[in-house]
């Protein structure tokens, strides 16, 4: 058994030497994960996109300035007795449009595309803080088992002391073989936790590898292994920056801007359009009589231009009520939004109340756990000594063993679970960066 459990020791031992290996804090996970992860990738792109959005939404305010040319060939026509040719005839042109007054239509888009951008803005911080706190479980919790991992590994040196000392006690009668096999089993017992604990260790690994976006085959040696709270007073439920409830809020302001876009559908449009055309290249050749009876003849190219401008004004008269019906169907979409707002924002508050409850109980867990530690390693330090003046059986010691290596692992889930859980609670109220 004892070549079994340094075999195995040594084998993760030389498992961990042989991979590269990378020390990480957790702000360094954080970043690399923030860098690598498609979702926050895609976030980006979706911001960089509204921003477009908006400047494409502001330019409907200014002058539009178009260009055209147009090339004209025609059979040649008789007009008054002479030939009009069109043989490379061609008319040019350019048009100024300025919108004056649509109806709010302009001032709703830009609205609406201003809501775009701030939307595009809290998604990618909502993504950025679940990939934070997927970094943070992740690495606490690869923290936490290699802890265990230790713990076992300690916890089977001393069975193995306690075995070579009763080993000795059998040889001059001063224990039984009966001792021994308890030993013996208790110690596979404990090679069974620890093979599952580095296993669990492994997918650990491995999940924090995949978060932060780096080598699978790569050790990771987490630095900030100190897992005390961060968090030790006012625990504030205000949630007024959570990305999620940030994103509801422009939910209602857009389907607002909504109502009046539909609004602005059945109002008055008005345009100023300016515009010069310019032609060429237009000839007329032919013979006209005079008023004496001779002839005259023509041989002239006709070009020119004129600029003109108007002022086109568009009045929607009947439509058979369906600008209207928009109007009100835009109404019930507010009132949906206004509602979901509602609903949303009773959820969150319990989120929030439990978070804050989680880390008060996993506080009150970490002290608990740490007096069962102590009292547990005093409890295992008096038996060890009464075992050794035969005044305790090896039950009684066996028993204090266990306590010890549950008061151990007790301490460690506690401590994991209130960093995840303060990590938790930065998220809900929308702090976690």
């Amino acid at each position: 058994m004892k070549r079994y459990i340094v075999s195995l020791m040594t084998m993760v031992a030389v498992a961990g030497v042989q991979a590269q290996s990378l020390s990480l804090s957790l702000q360094d996970c954080r970043r690399m994960a923030l860098e690598n992860n498609e979702k926050v990738k895609v976030a980006n792109n979706d911001v960089d996109k509204a921003k477009l959005d908006r400047q494409i939404a502001f330019a409907q305010y200014l002058p539009k300035i178009d260009g055209s040319i147009t090339g004209l060939h025609m059979q040649n026509q008789n007009v008054l007795g002479m030939s009009l040719q069109t043989r490379g005839t061609y008319l040019a042109g350019i048009n100024v449009t300025l919108p004056v007054y649509t109806g709010g239509q302009l001032t709703a888009a830009n609205r609406l595309a201003e809501i775009g951008q701030h939307v595009s803005e809290e998604q990618l911080r909502k993504a950025r803080m679940q990939v934070i706190a997927d970094v943070d479980n992740t690495y606490y919790t690869l923290i936490s088992v290699r802890s265990k991992v230790k713990m076992l590994e300690a916890y089977a040196r001393q069975m193995q002391e306690l075995y070579d000392r009763v080993k000795l006690s059998v040889r001059v009668e001063m224990a039984t073989e009966n001792d021994l096999l308890r030993i013996a089993t208790k110690q596979n017992e404990i090679s069974y936790q620890l093979q599952k604990a580095c296993n669990g260790e492994q997918l650990c690994q491995l999940a924090l590898a995949n978060v932060i976006g780096t080598d699978f085959q790569q050790y990771i040696t987490p630095t900030d292994t100190l897992l005390q709270s961060a968090i030790s007073s006012g625990l504030s439920e205000d949630f007024s920056s959570r990305p999620d409830l940030l994103l509801l809020q422009e939910n209602v302001k857009a389907s607002e801007v909504m109502v009046k876009k539909a609004r602005a559908n059945y109002l008055p449009t008005v345009a100023l359009v300016g515009s010069y055309g310019h032609y060429d290249n237009l000839k007329l050749k032919g013979a006209i009589q005079n008023l004496d009876g001779t002839p005259i003849h023509v041989n002239h190219t006709l070009r020119g231009g004129n600029p003109y401008a108007l002022l086109t004004v568009s009045v929607p008269i009947f439509h058979w009520g369906a600008e209207l019906k928009k109007v009100k169907k835009a109404k019930i979409d507010l009132t949906d939004s206004q509602l979901q707002l509602q609903q949303y924002e009773r959820g969150m508050r319990i989120e929030v109340r439990q978070a804050v409850l989680n880390i008060t109980d996993g506080q009150c867990m970490v002290e608990t756990a740490t007096v069962g530690q102590k009292q547990a390693d005093e409890n295992l330090r008096v038996m060890r000594q009464k075992y050794d003046n035969q005044l305790c059986t090896m039950t009684d010691l066996l028993d204090a063993q266990s306590q010890w290596q549950q008061a151990r692992s007790n301490l460690i889930e506690a401590q994991t679970q209130l960093k995840i859980y303060e990590t938790e609670y930065l998220r809900v109220t929308g702090r976690l960066e």
